[in-house]
C-alpha cells in the first residue's frame, strides 16, 4: 500500500527499473534513479490483480477504468494529513477513556454563598 496516496487502485510498473510502485513518490523513495516517462504505461489493478497496458497517447475516459473488473482507477487521490487523535477504543463502547471518575469540587463564587469569605475580603482603609 502506498503511504503517499492512500486510495491507489493500481501499481505502475516503472520503465526504467520495471518494478512495480503505487505513486511516483514510491518510486522516488526507494529508487536511486529518476523515474522514466513512457507512452506505453503497464498497469495492474489492485481489485482483480491483472495487468494491463495503455497507450497514454490515445488515452480516453473509456480508459479510466481495468479492462478486466471495470474497477475505476483513476480516482481523486486521498494523501494522508496530519493530525491529533486520542488511541483508544470506541467511546461509544466504552466511555472510560472520556470520562472524568475525579469528584468535582463545587466552588461558591458568591458573596452571599454563606461560607465564611472574611479572609477574601479587602479590608484595608481607602484613600
Amino acid at each position: 500500500l502506498s503511504k503517499h496516496i492512500l486510495n491507489a487502485q493500481v501499481s505502475i510498473r516503472a520503465p526504467c527499473c520495471r518494478k512495480w510502485f503505487d505513486c511516483p513518490d514510491c518510486h522516488a523513495e526507494s529508487e536511486s534513479h529518476e523515474l522514466r516517462k513512457a507512452v506505453e504505461m503497464a498497469f495492474m489493478c489492485k481489485k482483480c490483480k491483472k495487468a494491463f497496458r495503455k497507450d497514454m497517447t490515445e488515452y480516453e475516459e473509456a480508459d479510466e477504468y481495468c479492462p478486466h473488473c471495470d474497477n475505476q482507477y483513476v480516482v481523486e487521490a486521498k494523501e494522508p494529513k496530519a493530525m491529533i487523535g486520542v488511541e483508544g477504543e470506541d467511546a461509544r463502547m466504552d466511555s472510560r477513556m472520556i470520562k472524568d471518575d475525579r469528584e468535582k469540587i463545587a466552588m461558591d463564587r458568591s458573596l452571599f454563598a454563606g461560607k465564611d469569605v472574611s479572609d477574601k475580603l479587602d479590608t484595608r482603609p481607602r484613600r
